[in-house]
């Protein structure tokens, strides 16, 4: 049995889950394997699109994600609060050259480059944490959007509203299709969010402790141990929380912030982007940096290949909806 759903019509895949954007995990090689396996793989676009080759590195991304797979994937552009900001045109413009099919929005304000991507034939999936955000985005011309409910890793905003009160929302108020997207990594979860009027999954922390996940593994066994009361939030007296996984930097962190409320500077040596670059892609420690996980962790039991995780969610799916659901009726 294959879930059809307006997400595996619309793009052509095969399994309605989605790889959301991943900072140093989004690389062609995660996204590709995600595809090949019937999903969504998502390349982030910020990750890539560093110095000293900036979006000429993307652009030779999207050509590697090409040659590892066949099948539909896209790629994440975040619109978030950053030191230098990027260069969001120039990334938008190697997308419409390299023909990329399907991009994922995220962040503040994204009515310009949802509009450049909708003007560029792409089909617009935008990740939003609160209903009127999606409604807004809907009325922008997004075709998709992302819930993203509280329990996610990253940035889950500032009004901490779980799933499961969240997609209930998204189904009463919203005319366009949504995901769940959020603390998933079970079939459970997935059947769960059909259920509840989504269209699909989207995942993130689930996908990191896959083999093909370009991360270290260390950083995958550290999350196959994990607790689900193992992340906490950082950023909160910035208006810009982010959840991340709880160690001994995250918990210098949230010190340091309790006692300098609103001063990044005061903690911007520890939560710097090249600390969680090296430890997913040189050192392996889970501990010497802050890093975004979701609550999902916890649900981690193994290291799967993405073929075998989906392959697995699909199947925890589809027995929950033929067999619990309906002896139900």
């Amino acid at each position: 049995m294959v879930l059809k759903t307006k997400l595996t019509e619309a793009l052509g895949i095969k399994h309605p889950i989605i790889q959301g954007g991943m900072h140093y995990v989004g690389y062609a090689e995660m996204a590709a394997a995600v595809s090949n396996a019937g999903g969504l793989g998502i390349i982030t676009a910020l990750t890539v699109a560093q110095p000293p080759r900036g979006n000429e590195a993307l652009r030779d991304e999207i050509r590697k994600c090409r040659q590892l797979t066949d099948k539909p994937f896209g790629v994440n552009i975040t619109l978030l609060p950053v030191g230098v900001v990027p260069d969001y045109d120039g990334i938008i413009q190697v997308m419409i050259d390299e023909k990329v099919r399907v991009v994922e929005t995220a962040g503040r304000n994204p009515e310009k480059v949802i509009k450049k991507c909708k003007d560029a034939g792409m089909f617009v999936i935008h990740k939003c944490v609160a209903v009127r955000h999606a409604l807004t985005a809907q009325k922008m011309g997004a075709d998709m959007i992302s819930m993203d409910g509280f329990d996610c890793g990253g940035h889950p905003g500032e009004e901490d509203v779980g799933n499961w009160v969240l997609l209930a929302q998204a189904a009463q108020e919203l005319k366009i299709p949504f995901v769940a997207s959020g603390g998933t990594a079970t079939g459970s979860q997935l059947a769960a969010a059909l259920a509840m009027g989504a269209e699909g999954v989207n995942m993130g922390t689930r996908f990191m402790a896959t083999k093909e996940a370009p991360i270290k593994q260390a950083i995958k066994e550290t999350m196959v141990k994990a607790k689900v009361t193992d992340t906490t939030h950082i950023f909160r007296t910035l208006g810009n929380t982010e959840r991340v996984y709880k160690n001994k930097t995250a918990h210098e962190v949230r010190e340091i912030e309790a006692k300098n409320p609103g001063d990044f500077m005061a903690i911007s040596h520890l939560v710097k982007g090249e600390n969680y670059r090296v430890s997913f892609q040189e050192t392996g420690d889970a501990e010497s940096s802050v890093w975004s996980c979701g609550q999902s962790i916890g649900l981690i039991k193994d290291i799967p290949s993405c073929q075998e995780l989906m392959d697995t969610m699909v199947a925890e799916a589809e027995g929950i909806i033929r067999n619990r659901l309906m002896s139900k009726l």
